[in-house]
């Protein structure tokens, strides 16, 4: 209402100097009693809503226009109301005939003219209209920044609606969509189960509804079985939604929003939090979903976190954060997307904001990290795109910074709101929430092909399961996928209790280490190549342990350059879980041996073995583990594991080994 009576105040000068004395810009008493009617009706506020009796207020100022239908104020204030109604087309017809009837009308009139057109997707028009109002000498400073980021979104949905992307969406069905809100899909790294937010009615929670989490299984290529409630230890009477799974469907992380008590904050199910959202996780001990835990004070804070997504790597978690005033209102356009990693000691690290390429000072949510572990997906509307919040897409460089993000394109992108969008692991389909015509009613759940341009890096998946060597029974036991090359980590995790089985994403473009371990077993070492991710017939790695106890044991992932004795970058992952093994068991004692297939020279070869098991010895010791514990011994060519007459053999022959003692 103050910003209303500013511009009367405007219309009332620009009257003066034209020579006018009346207040308004119409001389009918009838008129100006039915706008002042229809001022009151404006201005009676409701307390259930918030605003004044807007339907009394346009029918006065529509009689009102009925005496003078070039009274500027009255369309001015119903283009405002119908605004406030949801309807920008006639809201748009109002303000434009304010302008006709009146020329001389603020300058500001055409920047808020321009935002009108730009919501509806009229960007020809909101690019006339920003245009104008930039290049007036009378333009506000205050304004250029907006002004300038809608001309910018003008000239980009233009150029997006010339050049339009494949986009067809299918409606996921019955099984999954109802009448009700269904939204923030997820799904696990082998396109098996689907987990998404649905608004449901409940007449005992706040507002009469609330949100829960479901889940379905995958039954066919394009079919899912009937949805259901994740779990009653994850759901509450409270709000539950924005799910995000680990790449092997054990963990879930989700957001609970708090119940209104002050302090320590208390969330349904006895659940405690530090503000006005928190993220939570519950683990799969194989057959229930354990009591969900606050993931704690570094992540969650007295603000608003959201929309978590949880990378293959086992280790990194993106969420959005959305600053809050007052307890529990937030500002929208202030939200960031953040990162944690889980350190070294087993806690979260301090959350920080990613890169200033994806994070605006405007609004970022619905983000995913993808599994392939380099591409981000998220929605914004602080980069150049068709006017709303559009779908974006960054990928990790090699350095680790990210690249500028890039929109997905029209018509996945329009005028309004796109987010809660995944891409699926294989990369081949997005899913989005949409309430377009068509759907089982609100909003429904719809997948799509995704363009090539914007589909993530290829990658595959391990299964497996992790047994004892001799009983062959279950284990839980903690496994990691390194990359050879640049001897980092790329995924850990755990195999699940109950059944001991994994699943865990492989990026197709590199060759890994495959490494197990669990405390009172030797550790287990498999070097995969990219040119031969098939381990076994059935897709299936059984992973034996073995106990600590005396016995030889190949190292698989020790290397050296050819014919020589300098161990390779490639070996460091594979030396360190034998430091941490000596480490860990002080009392241990072993033997490295080397040993080469039967190519040249005996002597050379008995040589060569023996300076590449004194290799690893020294290693050893230069991180601090006593010679005491350490033999090392080289035996050539004299004890192949396969006759020398393949390549495949020779390779096999030529090992490390190592032998505990004692």
């Amino acid at each position: 209402m103050k910003r209303f009576l500013l511009l009367i105040i405007s219309f009332f000068l620009l009257n003066f100097y034209s020579g006018q004395s009346a207040l308004y810009s119409t001389y009918s008493k009838k008129a100006i009693k039915l706008y002042e009617k229809a001022i009151a009706c404006y201005n009676d506020i409701s307390p259930l809503n918030g605003r004044g009796n807007l339907i009394g207020a346009e029918e006065y100022l529509i009689k009102s226009l009925s005496k003078d239908s070039t009274f500027s104020e009255a369309y001015f204030l119903l283009s405002q109301i119908k605004v406030q109604m949801g309807d920008i087309n006639s809201a748009i017809f109002y303000k434009e005939k304010m302008m006709a009837v009146n020329p001389i009308i603020p300058l500001v009139e055409y920047y808020n003219l321009a935002g009108l057109h730009i919501s509806i997707g009229s960007y020809k028009k909101c690019l006339k209209n920003a245009v104008r109002y930039k290049n007036s000498p009378l333009a506000d400073e205050r304004y250029m920044g907006r002004i300038n980021r809608m001309i910018e979104n003008c000239q980009f949905a233009l150029e997006a609606i010339m050049n339009p992307v494949d986009f067809n969406p299918i409606n996921l069905g019955s099984s999954i969509n109802t009448e009700l809100p269904e939204y923030f899909p997820s799904i696990t790294a082998d396109d098996s189960t689907f987990l998404f937010t649905r608004r449901v009615n409940d007449i005992s929670a706040p507002g009469g509804r609330q949100e829960d989490i479901f889940i379905s299984k995958r039954t066919s290529n394009s079919n899912w079985s009937n949805s259901s409630l994740v779990s009653n230890a994850i759901n509450s009477e409270y709000n539950e939604g924005a799910p995000t799974f680990s790449s092997d469907g054990q963990y879930i992380i989700f957001v609970g929003c708090e119940t209104g008590a002050k302090g320590d904050y208390q969330y349904g199910g006895g659940r405690k939090g530090y503000g006005s959202c928190d993220l939570f996780y519950s683990q799969n001990n194989g057959t229930n979903w354990s009591t969900p835990v606050n993931l704690g004070p570094k992540i969650n804070s007295k603000h608003w976190e959201t929309q978590p997504s949880f990378s293959s790597d086992g280790k990194t978690l993106y969420f959005i954060r959305g600053m809050t005033y007052n307890r529990q209102r937030r500002n929208p356009n202030n939200q960031d997307i953040y990162v944690t990693t889980i350190t070294e000691d087993g806690e979260w690290s301090v959350p920080r904001k990613i890169s200033s390429k994806i994070n605006t000072p405007y609004r970022e949510e619905s983000v995913q990290i993808h599994p392939d572990g380099k591409t981000l997906y998220f929605a914004s509307n602080g980069h150049p795109g068709m006017g709303g919040l559009d779908i974006y897409m960054s990928r990790k460089l090699e350095d680790d910074s990210w690249s500028k993000p890039t929109n997905l394109g029209y018509p996945l992108n329009t005028y309004v709101n796109e987010n809660s969008l995944i891409i699926s692991p294989k990369g081949d389909l997005g899913y989005f929430s949409s309430n377009r015509e068509g759907g089982f009613g609100d909003l429904d759940l719809y997948s799509f092909i995704v363009s090539d341009k914007y589909k993530p890096q290829p990658i595959t998946y391990l299964k497996g399961k992790i047994i004892d060597a001799e009983t062959k029974s279950p284990l839980i036991a903690y496994f990691q996928l390194s990359d050879l090359e640049k001897d980092n980590v790329i995924s850990q995790m755990q195999s699940k209790p109950g059944n001991g089985e994994f699943l865990i994403t492989v990026p197709k473009s590199i060759d890994f280490a495959l490494h197990a371990e669990k405390e009172g077993y030797m550790f287990y070492s498999r070097n995969i190549y990219r040119d031969n991710l098939s381990l076994s017939k059935d897709g299936f790695l059984i992973i034996e342990l073995e106990k600590v106890k005396p016995g030889t044991f190949v190292l698989e992932n020790i290397f050296f350059e050819k014919s020589k004795s300098g161990l390779k970058k490639s070996s460091l992952v594979e030396l360190n879980k034998v430091l941490k093994l000596l480490q860990i068991t002080p009392d241990l004692k072993i033997e490295i041996s080397g040993h080469t297939d039967s190519d040249g020279n005996d002597d050379f070869n008995l040589e060569l073995s023996i300076n590449r098991a004194k290799a690893v010895v020294n290693w050893l010791i230069e991180n601090n583990i006593s010679k005491d514990r350490l033999s090392f011994k080289g035996y050539g060519e004299t004890k192949p594991l396969e006759e020398n007459n393949s390549i495949s053999n020779k390779a096999k022959n030529r090992r490390t080994e190592l032998t505990i003692i004692e």
